[in-house]
């Protein structure tokens, strides 16, 4: 974010060259390192180890007997797994956005807004697939258990990203 600040710096015609307080200067820097540093923040949660207390969670919530508990506690690390995957994938989403936040045009905003939605239908996909796997080793009512659990969590942290992260606006350049 600073080197982007010097480089626009730099162009700026010297016949018509305005000029910057080091008071704005100062500021901007400073409103780029934070939001770099909330990027990163955003980032972290999505890493953070929240599989332990999702998997506190879960088991609250399905109360499975020891032999149900044998068949289903494999597959959800099989999901986690691959939602662990997923969501490193969002995590460079997000380090795009941010990246390109001062500088969206139409085709960025395209992209990322594919993006975004091709994200969210593979997670469907794979809630479907661990859905299909739950109900076929045990029974519907714990794949549709596991379901509203897992859409619930995903909610809360989809909340806490989102609502974090800065409205897109089109770049002034």
């Amino acid at each position: 974010m600073k080197w982007t600040l010097s480089v626009a710096l730099l162009l700026i015609p010297l016949g018509k060259a305005q000029t910057v307080s080091s008071t704005t200067a100062k500021a901007e820097q400073a409103h780029a390192v934070n939001r770099e540093k909330n990027m990163q923040a955003y980032i972290a949660l999505l890493r953070a180890d929240v599989r332990q207390k999702k998997t506190d969670v879960m088991s609250a919530v399905m109360q499975l007997d020891a032999e149900d508990a044998l068949k289903f506690w494999p597959i959800y690390r099989d999901f986690e797994a691959e939602l662990k995957a997923f969501y490193e994938q969002v995590g460079a989403g997000i380090k795009t956005y941010g990246s390109n936040l001062d500088k969206m045009d139409d085709a960025m905003a395209d992209q990322l807004g594919t993006k975004v939605l091709n994200l969210e239908q593979q997670r469907n996909e794979m809630k479907r697939k661990y859905y299909l796997r739950f109900k076929t080793a045990l029974d519907p009512i714990v794949a549709m258990q596991f379901l509203q659990v897992e859409n619930q969590i995903e909610r809360i942290i989809d909340l806490q990203v989102a609502s974090e992260l800065p409205i897109v606006q089109r770049s002034k350049q």
